[in-house]
């Protein structure tokens, strides 16, 4: 039987070289990671929210657009973990998405109350500043041309 128990060092390897590039491209696209579990929560909340704040009679309208943009929001995230180096261009579409949350009450809404509003600014507010993390993220992993 082979002795496998021994450690030597991978710098004799032949093809450590190879193993360091594919070890970099594997992990390049993955620097934000961290954001794509908050960037879901944020979606699944924002689609649940009307349900949460019990204003789906209220404002049926504005119920209705909290769950599409809340799952646009999840799929986004989904799209972020499952694909990073094709789906990160779409950083700034989060950013913009966070932006019409915040001014969604007033123009999808009919007189929302405090509740509603505070509720669609904090989601969008988190979705802008999740968003910049993101595009930020993928600006500095992209390649240098």
């Amino acid at each position: 039987m082979a002795n496998v128990s021994h450690r030597g060092d991978m710098t004799s390897h032949p093809d450590v070289s190879e193993m360091r590039a594919r070890y970099a491209r594997m992990l390049g696209g993955r620097d934000v990671a961290l954001v794509d579990g908050p960037v879901f929560l944020l979606g699944l909340y924002c689609a649940a929210s009307p349900w949460i704040l019990h204003y789906t009679t209220s404002q049926p309208a504005l119920a209705t657009h909290n769950l599409i943009m809340g799952i646009a929001i999840g799929l986004l995230a989904l799209g972020f973990t499952t694909a990073p180096a094709r789906m990160y261009g779409l950083s700034w579409a989060m950013c913009a998405m966070g932006a019409w949350m915040v001014i969604a009450p007033w123009i999808v809404g009919s007189s929302p109350d405090t509740g509603v509003i505070v509720n669609n600014v904090v989601i969008g507010a988190l979705a802008v500043i999740l968003g910049m993390m993101c595009a930020g993220t993928a600006a500095k992993s992209a390649p240098m041309p």
